[in-house]
C-alpha cells in the first residue's frame, strides 16, 4: 500500500510538472487517469501490481 501510494504522488508531481510547463495539456491528464482507474478494474491489475512491486524492491536495494 505505501508503494501505491507513494507511486501515485510521484505521477501526480509528473503530470502536475508537464501541465506546468504545457507539455501535456488537461484532457491528456483527463484521459490518462481515466484510463489507470479503468485498467484497475481488469485482469491486468495483479500484473501491473506485480511489475510495480518489482520495481521498487529492485530500487529499494540500490545502495549508492
Amino acid at each position: 500500500m505505501l508503494v501505491s501510494v507513494s507511486a501515485v504522488l510521484l505521477l501526480g508531481l509528473l503530470i502536475w510538472f508537464l501541465l506546468r510547463i504545457r507539455y501535456l495539456r488537461w484532457a491528456d491528464a483527463l484521459i490518462c487517469g481515466a484510463f489507470g482507474f479503468l485498467l484497475s478494474r481488469t485482469v491486468a491489475a495483479p500484473l501491473v501490481q506485480a511489475f510495480l512491486d518489482g520495481v521498487s524492491g529492485f530500487l529499494g536495494q540500490l545502495r549508492f
